[in-house]
């Protein structure tokens, strides 16, 4: 919707990548990867609605490591963070994950809506 927010979540993480409209809003290159957790996507490359999942089974080292340096040269490097999926910070059975820890980004400020 024009005027809303634009996220995304990379490895369970979720963006505010508003402020990249021209790359993730409606009718931009990028607009497949936002609303949901596009971590195979930006590990592949790929727009492929298929990788359009957090599931990164079967990658590559090489896709694994491009993830990595997406997530933090690209993602924690320009956009916010604004919360996290349930899937990084619950278990599978619903319990709470204890190793759970937030990610460092002293970079932005937390706003107190969160």
């Amino acid at each position: 919707q024009e005027g809303e927010p634009i996220y995304l979540a990379v490895k369970g993480v979720v963006f505010d990548v508003t402020s990249g409209k021209e790359f993730y809003g409606k009718g931009a290159p990028y607009n497949a990867l936002a609303g949901k957790d596009s971590t195979r996507g930006v590990a592949k490359m790929s727009l492929d609605p298929a990788d359009l999942t957090h599931d990164i089974t079967g990658l590559t080292e090489e896709e694994l490591k491009s993830l990595d340096d997406t997530f933090n040269n690209v993602y924690k490097a320009k956009y916010p963070i604004v919360g996290y999926t349930s899937r990084r910070i619950l278990n599978e059975d619903g319990s709470p994950n204890l190793d759970f820890k937030p990610e460092d980004q002293p970079h932005f400020i937390i706003t107190d809506e969160f």
